[in-house]
């Protein structure tokens, strides 16, 4: 199915989930729809009515066994590319109050995507090369588009620490940690890579931040606790690294890297 066809609500949308047959096929929910409100301007006599028209870039999550199907919707910001927190609306409720926009999504919304993620290619092929201030350019050519973006920031993130420039590579880490989506399991490989260079490039106060945002986002994960434990280590906080080991352990007990890091500990431990 093209990008273009996506925009549309499937055919059997009024029929429950529960009733449709395992075996039928069909479309997931996916491309931009739009809300409308009402908002009064004026007050007594002069008050008139003028129609809000909100747009949303929306995609179906995985069926909840209790919730049914869910949609989840994401705003458009000012140069309309889907951006910010993403609200969870039950199949029943989206139907009702969201209407589809396909003409709006190829015309305005779909060039958008396209285009910034071609500027997000070009950073971090650039990024891989070591032209580094070229790739900090193309992303913040992205962050002017979607100041929200993950990638871009992750990416101009790892940019300046890779430079060595650590007040800049702060600032970004300040800006990552305030986002839920950059702990999201679609950006894990980004996510486990600027974790790593923040401790690095010894900046151990917010590696261990930076994991400790992570494990109230992530459950269960023994490599985050891994991680932390060895940020931990190199401030020299042994508990807290022996603390987040055991967890780790706790959590998978044939972990190996986390049994020969505890190992390497005892020996110091016994050699001191």
């Amino acid at each position: 199915m093209s990008d273009t066809e996506k925009n549309k609500v499937a055919p059997d949308e009024a029929i429950p989930a529960a009733e449709i047959p395992a075996d039928v096929k069909r479309d997931r929910i996916s491309g931009v729809f739009s809300t409308q409100s009402v908002d009064k301007i004026g007050t007594g006599t002069t008050v008139r009515k003028t129609i809000l028209k909100t747009y949303w870039f929306a995609e179906e999550g995985p069926t909840d066994p209790e919730k049914g199907r869910t949609i989840l919707v994401q705003p458009l910001n000012k140069n309309n590319i889907p951006s910010g927190p993403k609200d969870e609306v039950p199949l029943g409720d989206f139907l009702e109050k969201f209407s589809p926009e396909l003409e709006f999504y190829q015309k305005e919304v779909f060039p958008k995507l396209k285009e910034l993620d071609a500027t997000l290619k070009r950073a971090e092929e650039q990024r891989e090369q070591g032209a580094l201030y070229s790739a900090q350019f193309e992303y913040e050519s992205a962050l002017n588009v979607d100041e929200e973006n993950v990638r871009a920031n992750f990416g101009l993130g790892l940019t300046y620490m890779e430079r060595g420039d650590t007040t800049k590579a702060n600032d970004i880490f300040q800006r990552v940690v305030s986002l839920d989506a950059a702990f999201a399991p679609d950006h894990k490989h980004l996510f486990n890579e600027f974790g790593i260079n923040l401790r690095k490039s010894r900046l151990l106060d917010q590696a261990v931040d930076y994991y400790a945002r992570a494990l109230e986002l992530v459950e269960n994960d023994e490599n985050l606790h891994y991680n932390v434990a060895r940020a931990y280590y190199e401030k020299g906080e042994m508990a807290l690294c022996r603390e987040h080991l055991a967890k780790a352990l706790e959590m998978n007990p044939n972990f190996e890297e986390a049994q020969q890091f505890l190992a390497y500990l005892d020996k110091q431990a016994e050699e001191q």
